[in-house]
């Protein structure tokens, strides 16, 4: 009867098993940052807000006015879009502030 080899085991160093532990604290930390905006009350009021806006789309198609159909579509799309993100964008300074022109 052969005689089976037997396995090797690679052992991983310390440096990647600190690497996989972060990487399984970062997962972590997106799912409760998920769960964080669910439970969002501006989440929860985005189902009744993209309901009233489809009835208003509808309404606007069904009497003529498809320009005011697509804009009110695009706006949801934008709007849920926005609400979805976790960054925040950088805000457009006042037209009033310029910075100053140094020569």
């Amino acid at each position: 009867m052969p005689t089976m080899s037997k396995r090797k085991y690679t052992r991983r160093s310390e440096e990647e098993r600190i690497e996989d532990l972060q990487k399984k604290i970062n997962e972590i930390q997106q799912r409760i940052e998920a769960k964080r905006m669910k439970e969002s009350p501006v989440l929860k009021a985005m189902g009744k807000v993209r309901r009233a806006l489809k009835r208003f789309a509808q309404t606007a198609q069904d009497h003529g006015r498809a320009d005011l159909a697509l804009s009110t579509e695009a706006f949801a799309a934008g709007l849920e879009r926005a609400a979805h993100s976790t960054e925040e964008t950088p805000r457009r300074r006042p037209k009033g502030e310029r910075p100053a022109l140094t020569d």
